[in-house]
């Protein structure tokens, strides 16, 4: 890292505004408001994913405006840029939802683009929904020039019949309805107060995960992920990240200082410990790609066995990420961390602290029960477990967090895609027992790696959530909980063994042996997959940008990054 005063605070603007030759870039820039002593400051790119699409980034324009306000107070110019995102949510169990992983990979590939093409000094990159946080991340570390990530903030949990509910909570109310426990006035009653507001969804879901794991890597300043999107408080902390980014030019720090390894096994253990979502290993595989930093997806089980689960977080818990920011925040994780000893406290953050002096520090609320104590874990060892064997020879994720489960032997229900599985469960031909197969989704077969919470919802809503499991070359949403493996690699298109399972198989899941096995020798396996085509779909059409992705796109297993 430069030292202080050492380091060339317009090192890259410079090409782009100085000198007789650049008269023609001047002034086209003076044209929209910027005067000779605007271009004469470092510029400091501030994007983000302002979208009318979903809550999640909604208040992202109104944060970017804060954002900009602190880099002119600090003597930085401010360019603001937009970028795209896609709603889980919205876009869930329709083909829709195959571009949400893909936006990940535009969502870097356009900052990247604006942020090099336009030299600026430096970024602030502001996320909300789930693929903008690890998107944002990632072009951070292409560039790698001074930045910081700021998360938008959680949304508020919803009230009713006088209890707090979340997005969760619909989603499973779709399979209730088809099991005929509640009347279709009652579904209606609860989408209308689910989701009141801007943020993304309350729970430890995947936006919450991966805003909780950039905090702890130390990208994300300490106690800024935390603070619900429309707390006024929000507006404070954007004001302070635009002052913050001038100190992190001013010191040169780089992300290739913070997105280290220690940094990296800081946030799988964050992830661990809060019983966050699948996705995280995802994520986290694909920035320590984008940052050439090794991570292999065994790692994140040998750090989830030493890593207590700690938090009573939502799908599994019972609380929302807005009572973990009235508990502490992620400071008082971190906290948590350092005490139970796998947090690496000399890993560097943005603010220019250790992340281990703002474990220190963490503030917590007397009585809270959001964030245990270390010696009352909910679980001894963390939210996830990697699994290999016999269908997942490259390895898979399974969610711990939320159930007490660790093994399962089954006959296996087999679909070609979500939505032969989907019409299964509203059906009610899925029983107790069954192991549910949804192959055909992963990255390349999807194409996308589509989430499977409208199915894993349903099957919860129908009262089926601890008598079943499933697996899948697809995702999981940060909301599913339940007896669930995803991310099977290799995928069945690539000649995965998921290919050769058909209905009627024994198989088992057994977390302490780290397996998942299909009752079948090699040989049937290997002539089993030899036959398999994919069933064609209705919905076989598949745009353009999202064929380009599973041409490039790699295995689940390495972070499904396009290459």
């Amino acid at each position: 890292m430069s030292t202080p005063g050492a380091f060339d605070v317009k090192h890259k603007s410079r090409a782009l505004t100085d000198g007789p030759e650049r008269a023609a870039a001047r002034a086209y820039l003076h044209g929209i408001g910027y005067s000779a002593e605007d271009l004469a400051k470092p510029v400091v790119g501030v994007a983000h994913s302002w979208i009318e699409t979903m809550p999640c980034n909604f208040n992202n324009r109104i944060l970017a405006a804060k954002v900009k306000e602190g880099i002119r107070a600090a003597g930085g110019t401010p360019m603001e840029l937009n970028t795209i995102a896609i709603s889980d949510g919205i876009t869930m169990g329709t083909a829709g939802m195959r571009a949400s992983l893909v936006s990940r990979e535009l969502i870097a590939d356009s900052i990247e683009l604006v942020a090099s093409a336009h030299a600026f000094d430096a970024v602030v990159a502001i996320s909300g929904c789930d693929k903008t946080i690890p998107g944002t991340v990632m072009a951070l570390a292409r560039l790698d020039v001074p930045s910081l990530m700021l998360y938008g903030g959680s949304i508020r949990p919803g009230w009713f019949k006088g209890q707090e509910v979340t997005i969760l909570q619909v989603f499973e109310a779709v399979g209730a309805y088809a099991a005929g426990k509640i009347t279709e006035a009652e579904l209606h009653e609860l989408e209308e107060v689910a989701s009141p507001g801007a943020g993304a969804c309350a729970g430890q879901f995947t936006a919450n995960t991966m805003a909780m794991a950039f905090e702890v890597l130390g990208i994300s300043p300490a106690g800024s992920a935390m603070v619900p999107a429309e707390d006024g408080r929000k507006l404070a902390v954007a004001v302070q990240v635009g002052e913050l980014v001038m100190d992190v030019l001013r010191r040169g720090q780089r992300p290739s200082d913070i997105i280290t390894k220690h940094g990296l096994e800081n946030a799988i253990a964050g992830i661990a410990m809060s019983g966050g979502s699948t996705n995280g290993v995802l994520h986290l595989l694909a920035v320590a790609r984008e940052m050439g930093v090794p991570l292999e997806i065994d790692e994140f089980d040998r750090i989830s066995e030493r890593t207590p689960l700690l938090c009573d977080l939502q799908p599994g818990g019972r609380y929302a990420a807005t009572d973990l920011y009235e508990a502490g925040g992620v400071p008082l994780v971190l906290k948590r961390m350092l005490e139970a000893g796998v947090l690496h406290g000399d890993a560097a953050t943005v603010t220019g602290r250790t992340i281990g002096e703002h474990a220190a520090e963490a503030q917590e609320t007397d009585g809270q029960r959001v964030v245990l104590p270390l010696a009352e874990p909910l679980k001894a060892t963390g939210g996830f477990a990697i699994l290999r064997g016999n269908i997942a020879p490259d390895g898979c994720v399974v969610k711990l967090a939320g159930h007490e489960r660790r093994a399962h032997t089954g006959p296996a229900r087999v679909f070609d895609g979500e939505e032969a599985a989907m019409a299964a469960v509203l059906a009610r031909q899925i029983e107790d027992g069954d192991v549910v197969v949804i192959r055909n989704e992963g990255p390349i077969g999807g194409p996308g790696m589509r989430e499977m919470l409208a199915v894993t919802g349903a099957l919860v809503g129908e009262g089926l959530g601890e008598t079943v499991a499933l697996i899948t070359d697809g995702r999981f949403s940060g909301a599913t909980h339940g007896f669930m493996a995803a991310h099977v690699a290799p995928e069945a298109v690539s000649g995965g063994p998921i290919a050769a399972i058909t209905d009627g198989d024994q198989i088992t899941i057994d977390v302490d042996s780290r397996r998942l096995d299909v009752a079948l020798s090699d040989a049937q396996i290997a002539e089993r997959v030899a036959a398999y085509t994919p069933a064609r779909r209705a919905d076989q059409h598949v745009d353009v940008a999202i064929q380009k992705y599973a041409k490039l796109v790699g295995s689940a297993a390495e972070g499904a990054v396009a290459r």
